[in-house]
């Protein structure tokens, strides 16, 4: 990589640290506060934790296509601000009205797909997947940290505190993109051409649109569930943070070999396939677990290594798969799904576990597990559209 493309991957990448780290520190407190306090359930709690996605969903395409058109930063700086505003209101709420209102406006910040884009504009088709390695490996750790941290963290500040972080979190992230990530190239008019539509019904784009929205929607509804489950097993609230780290920690080293052994790496189908057929028997694993914690533990160990070969691959994938002229909406389109997923499980998630228990939410997460990998069957290797650009001047930031 050229040191203009590794600036580009590590600014981008800490943008989507800060703000996930935010995301993800909510989701082992979130569940056992929210039942603490009076007018929650089951559903709501699942409907707060999905709130977010809905509007993510519904916003991602129109952020990418304003900056296929209007320019990548002047997206996300927008997309930050809105952001930070929601975690504020959460962090001030008083009823589950009022913080599903506040993760509904976070969820209006929707720059992930433009994030992912303006990875692709700064980068050669060949280091791309370096790129997308680099942020979903720092998505990872912000996975693993907000694991860690969110129970000192619910100890000290409380969850309206996480909340006010969050937002802290964002507005630092303005600043990354407005002094750090160096200045894609000029959106040209004529250059955005393809039509929604065609993105919808390109084969490659539809099978990997369907299964990042299998994946989010099964990560979410887990979460509505395993908090609960690990409580029913022995292991207290406070000490969550062992069972995460175990399991986040062993999978992301079981994850490397899959992305960074090229010989494994370059095998894009098998790898796509096998992670997914691996997620349905991790989720099987924690179905099957009847709330004793070594099986928990292993069944998150199992689920986690599989979802972060496809946190790692999907979005590189996406880049290669799209049209040159309108990577913003596709990665977008691609966000959308992505985030209707987080909503649909959180939503669904909580609605299922609430009227027929974990074991059956579990069991649906199987089968769609096992849905997505149909879907993807029929897919070949995947290979790049865009040519191979000269290699970008470190001297023109």
């Amino acid at each position: 990589m050229s040191a203009r493309e590794l600036r580009a991957s590590l600014s981008l990448a800490s943008i989507f640290g800060l703000r996930l780290f935010g995301m993800f520190v909510i989701l082992p407190v979130f569940a056992l506060y929210a039942q603490a306090l009076p007018g929650w359930n089951l559903t709501l709690v699942g409907f707060a934790l999905g709130a977010y996605g809905l509007t993510q969903a519904c916003l991602q395409v129109p952020f990418g296509w304003a900056s296929d058109r209007l320019g990548r930063k002047p997206m996300m700086v927008t997309g930050l601000t809105v952001f930070a505003t929601g975690s504020f209101i959460c962090a001030v709420a008083q009823s589950p009205w009022a913080v599903i209102l506040g993760r509904t406006i976070q969820g209006a910040g929707a720059i992930s797909g433009v994030a992912l884009a303006t990875a692709a504009d700064l980068t050669r088709p060949s280091q791309r997947t370096k790129a997308m390695a680099i942020i979903g490996s720092t998505i990872g750790l912000a996975f693993a940290a907000s694991f860690i941290a969110a129970p000192f963290l619910e100890r000290t500040i409380g969850v309206p505190g996480i909340f006010a972080l969050t937002g802290g979190f964002a507005l630092a992230a303005v600043s990354i993109v407005a002094f750090v990530v160096p200045a894609p190239p000029a959106p040209r008019r004529e250059d955005a051409r393809v039509g929604f539509l065609a993105l919808l019904r390109d084969p490659a784009l539809a099978r990997l649109n369907a299964g990042i929205f299998g994946l989010h929607a099964i990560l979410m509804a887990t979460f509505v569930v395993v908090p609960l489950a690990l409580v029913h097993a022995g292991l207290p609230a406070t000490a969550h943070w062992h069972a995460y780290l175990g399991a986040v920690g062993s999978g992301f080293l079981l994850m490397l070999p899959f992305v960074a052994v090229r010989r494994i790496a370059r095998h894009e189908r098998a790898v796509f396939l096998g992670a997914i057929a691996v997620l349905a028997a991790g989720v099987g694993v924690l179905g099957a677990s009847h709330e004793r914690l070594p099986q928990l533990v292993a069944g998150r160990v199992i689920f986690f290594a599989a979802f972060k070969v496809r946190e790692a691959k999907l979005p590189a994938l996406v880049s290669r798969s799209a049209p040159p002229s309108a990577k913003g909406a596709a990665s977008g389109l691609y966000s959308s799904v992505q985030f209707l997923g987080t909503f649909v499980g959180g939503a669904a998630g909580g609605a299922i576990a609430q009227h027929f228990g974990a074991a059956a939410l579990l069991g649906c997460c199987v089968a769609l597990a096992l849905a997505w990998l149909a879907v993807a069957w029929p897919m070949a290797e995947p290979a790049a559209r865009d040519p191979e650009p000269h290699e970008p001047q470190a001297t023109n930031p």
